[in-house]
């Protein structure tokens, strides 16, 4: 098929998945192509052409639409709309001030001064749309052009669930414009942590406060953008929850590292108690709502370290490629277009219940040997 032809088709396809609702995700459609066309498509183009990571694209935003409060609303959206690291006007001048602090906190280990953000940001234009970022790093849950936004609708999916449930259950509500926020943004610089490099793989991500820097470095940048207090408070601790006095130790710190980047007193913005020593009392159910629904990592990690080795034999039998090529463009384009079609999690349930054959034909339908 014409290069051209299938780009059409996948995103006349995906478009047409992303019109339904986030249950019919399970049916979303794939474009079919070669291993020429592999390397030729970018993330953006691979992303396109995924039912599922349209499908999830459309709900992330359907949900953000949705948040009641108008300001609120609109800050996400525009967030998404255009991740951009709008942090760095506040850190210009100030960076040698923020890396001397996090150093005397003991936040930063082995990150030279040069490496302590990532590179090519601005803060005019995201490095990537949202959509296109994978979900973590190379080896880890989602990676994949669009896992992001494949994570982010699932964890969105499992916040909700969580809401309706405590009303069902308990007969409240919690603030779902709350839920809803942080869960949409809580791994909102994924799209410049793990930007895509020319080898086809995407960039290592450093450490902060203890964390991964995207999660430190997105809730800066909703304290930069004006977030209510409430929201990034939730937002960070999508990591880990206030519940025991040693959990609620890292978002606290995590809280802190934010606001030196966002240049704010965490205790005036409303981050933490007015001791600085927890989170504002009493401690938000909306928060560990948020936590509880980032957990789809769990099953997520393991289910790539398992694909992974499955798809190098497949890639070596079936495409011709040897050991040294599994290192390469060439396997990369193969695995980031079979991934970013079919997604990592529908080919681990498709190995798991049928088998390495399964698995095979399936990729084999994806990309023609």
């Amino acid at each position: 098929m014409e290069r051209r032809e299938f780009l059409k088709m996948g995103i006349v396809a995906g478009a047409a998945v992303a019109a339904s609702a986030l249950p019919a995700m399970a049916e979303a459609s794939y474009t079919e192509f070669t291993l020429e066309d592999c390397l030729k498509l970018t993330p953006q183009q691979m992303a396109e052409n995924s039912g599922a990571v349209m499908a999830s694209w459309k709900y992330i935003q359907n949900q953000a639409a949705g948040i009641k409060n108008p300001m609120l609303r609109r800050a996400v959206l525009e967030i998404i709309a255009d991740p951009a690291p709008k942090l760095l006007n506040v850190v210009s001048g100030r960076k040698k001030d923020v890396y001397k602090e996090f150093e005397k906190n003991g936040w930063i280990t082995d990150i030279s001064y040069d490496a302590f953000l990532p590179e090519n940001g601005s803060a005019k234009k995201a490095n990537q749309p949202f959509y296109t970022a994978p979900g973590s790093g190379y080896s880890s849950h989602h990676c994949y052009p669009g896992g992001l936004a494949t994570h982010t609708a699932l964890n969105v999916e499992m916040s909700l669930a969580l809401y309706s449930n405590y009303g069902k259950i308990y007969g409240f509500n919690l603030d779902r414009d709350v839920v809803v926020a942080a869960q949409i943004l809580h791994d909102l610089h994924k799209p410049w942590v793990f930007q895509w490099q020319q080898d086809g793989s995407c960039r290592g991500e450093n450490k902060l406060a203890g964390t991964g820097e995207h999660h430190v470095l997105g809730v800066a940048e909703s304290v930069v953008r004006g977030l209510p207090a409430d929201v990034c408070v939730a937002q960070a601790c999508a990591h880990n929850h206030p519940g025991f006095s040693k959990d609620e130790e890292a978002p606290v710190r995590w809280l802190k590292a934010a606001a030196v980047i966002a240049d704010v007193d965490p205790v005036e913005y409303g981050l933490l108690a007015k001791d600085g020593m927890t989170l504002p009392l009493q401690r938000s159910m909306e928060a560990f709502v948020t936590h509880l629904g980032d957990h789809d990592w769990i099953l997520t990690v393991p289910a790539v370290k398992w694909i992974i080795p499955v798809m190098e034999e497949i890639a070596m039998h079936d495409y011709g490629m040897n050991k040294a090529e599994l290192n390469s463009k060439k396997f990369h384009a193969f695995r980031n277009a079979v991934f970013s079609q079919a997604t990592v999690m529908n080919l681990y349930h498709l190995m798991q219940k049928d088998g390495k054959a399964a698995l095979r034909k399936q990729v084999n339908a994806i990309v023609k040997a």
